[in-house]
């Protein structure tokens, strides 16, 4: 339920500005000012021989190896894609060119697809059962009851996460919670690219900006967790009696965040190099 209050709270504003977007990308790149560029566009792939070229502004639909699962919903702005063919992906999009912005109702719909995609139950298990093997988070205890605590914390984690990064603040900002793969260029050129995606967004108009909803939203989100449903007390080994001090701190709020910001970096060089590693396992197994 906090999950659910906690996105409602500002869906209203959000949709009061879906009306206000601009109708498309493109249109809005014609008043932009001249001493500003724009997020770096990927390069549209060469159509096969034989094959019409594409219009401009219209997403490839498949790559050179005929495959191209993060343009099958370029329809809707978003992909069909998933990371090592089972993590949701749907927020990237390769050879994309220019796409229109997604309202702030689309930006709601793509994180609620991949924040309760049933590939999540065994992620969150996986992670829960880690965290019960380490003895984390000591004020849940051992045995199944904990068991269950640290998967409903992780999956709580995690959904509230996903939501301040990936609707909220882009709602609220206007800025576009995609991630538009370079696709070309050396190793360290596009690692540093895909790095620096994490301090620098594309809005919803088409420019560059601090990436205001990767940074303060994750803020935000691990405060929320913190100082919310985490455990208050702990527990000494080998006692029963909890001892005063507690994980609800500034500190641990403060690494909450640097993790969940390390993961997205790490996340972010991933979906830059998927692409590239699904075609060449297509390509071994053909």
């Amino acid at each position: 339920m906090l999950v659910f209050f906690l996105i409602s709270i500002p869906a209203a504003f959000c949709a009061a500005q879906t009306a206000t977007q601009p109708a498309t990308w493109e249109a809005s790149q014609s008043a932009q000012s001249p001493g500003q560029t724009p997020e770096p566009t990927p390069l549209p792939a060469k159509p096969s021989a034989g094959q019409a070229a594409q219009p401009a502004g219209q997403s490839q639909t498949q790559d050179k190896n005929g495959d191209n699962p993060s343009a099958s919903g370029a329809s809707s702005g978003t992909s069909n894609d998933r990371l090592f063919f089972a993590l949701p992906n749907f927020l990237t999009l390769e050879n994309a060119g220019q796409v229109p912005p997604l309202t702030a109702g689309q930006k709601y719909k793509v994180v609620a697809r991949g924040s309760f995609d049933p590939i999540e139950i065994v992620w969150y298990g996986a992670l829960a059962s880690v965290c019960q093997a380490e003895d984390c988070e000591r004020g849940y205890g051992q045995g199944w009851a904990a068991y269950a605590k640290r998967y409903g914390t992780y999956a709580a984690d995690g959904t509230i996460e996903n939501f301040f990064v990936g609707a909220i603040f882009p709602s609220m900002l206007r800025q576009d919670p995609r991630y538009f793969q370079l696709g070309h260029g050396s190793f360290f050129g596009r690692t540093e690219y895909a790095v620096s995606r994490i301090f620098v967004t594309r809005t919803d108009s088409g420019h560059s900006q601090f990436n205001y909803s990767e940074i303060v939203g994750a803020a935000v989100a691990s405060a929320v967790s913190t100082y919310s449903y985490h455990p208050h007390p702990g527990y000494h080994p080998g006692q029963t009696a909890p001892y005063v001090a507690s994980d609800r701190t500034w500190r641990n709020a403060a690494s909450v965040w640097g993790s969940q910001v390390g993961y997205d970096t790490i996340t972010l060089v991933v979906k830059e190099f998927w692409p590239d590693i699904r075609r060449r396992l297509k390509k071994q197994h053909q």
